[in-house]
């Protein structure tokens, strides 16, 4: 049965968006509370532990200096062994330092745990923009993207009253409520992480979901707009670095998330 182009493209639009963004907004809630809850864990861990407030930024900032990085090497990993294994061993890695950070005894082994979160989710929210370049057309991608950055404010909203709820209410075995806040903050990324393996599909010609037709059409669709990129853009590493745009828009980049942090 022969269907116009454009009930396909509708369609399988509708398809892609209804599938991968819901779940990518998860993840990066998930991802951006595990990020900032040391905030609220500095309630009662900085007097538990003696943290003064010179060691506290230190430990909040030291998170970037492992995520820095490694976020480029990530995305390069991620583009060779595919979107579903890789961010799965983001979100598993990153949620067992979590856990562990509730175990922490002293300030190194604070910064030493805050380094790996670093490395451990480096490549999370880079990947998963790598990730829409791969299921949506540059029309549809700033709407995907709008979506996933719609986790800032709903983990904020999410976040803040569930760690406070954990800091006060939850003291079992003798541990301090921060300590039980990392470890349940953290389960929730493993479990999502193993998720990530069933759940998420690395190309449109890998899912079941999508009929011939529609894979078809999607590819063709994302493979012409590749081939009009490649043509604009700079194909190797070493041209990207000396491509001025590279550099002013990691300076507005770097100027909005200076006064965000």
């Amino acid at each position: 049965m022969n269907h116009s182009s454009g009930e396909i493209e509708k369609r399988t639009i509708s398809k892609t968006m209804k599938r991968i963004l819901p779940f990518i907004l998860i993840l990066y809630i998930i991802a951006y509370l595990d990020r900032v809850n040391l905030g609220y864990a500095a309630l009662q861990m900085n007097a538990e532990l003696a943290l003064s407030a010179e060691v506290f930024g230190l430990l909040s900032g030291i998170f970037f200096i492992g995520y820095f990085f490694f976020e480029v090497p990530s995305n390069m990993i991620m583009h060779k062994v595919g979107a579903r294994i890789w961010i799965a061993r983001i979100m598993i890695s990153w949620g067992l330092v979590v856990i562990l950070t509730g175990f922490a005894q002293t300030t190194m082994h604070l910064y030493i745990l805050r380094f790996l979160l670093g490395v451990a989710e480096a490549g999370f929210f880079p990947g998963i923009i790598l990730y829409l370049t791969y299921w949506f057309r540059a029309r549809e991608r700033g709407r995907a993207t709008a979506v996933l950055l719609l986790a800032l404010p709903i983990g904020g909203l999410i976040g803040a009253p569930v760690s406070t709820w954990i800091l006060d209410n939850i003291s079992w075995f003798g541990m301090a409520g921060w300590r039980w806040m990392f470890i349940l903050e953290g389960i929730p990324a493993i479990i999502i992480g193993i998720v990530v393996v069933f759940y998420l599909t690395n190309r449109p010609s890998n899912a079941k979901w999508l009929s011939k037709e529609e894979s078809d059409w999607l590819e063709g669709e994302l493979n012409a707009e590749r081939k009009v990129s490649s043509k604009i853009n700079k194909v190797t590493k070493l041209d990207m670095l000396k491509d001025s745009k590279i550099w002013k828009l990691a300076l507005f980049y770097f100027a909005g998330y200076t006064s965000i942090y």
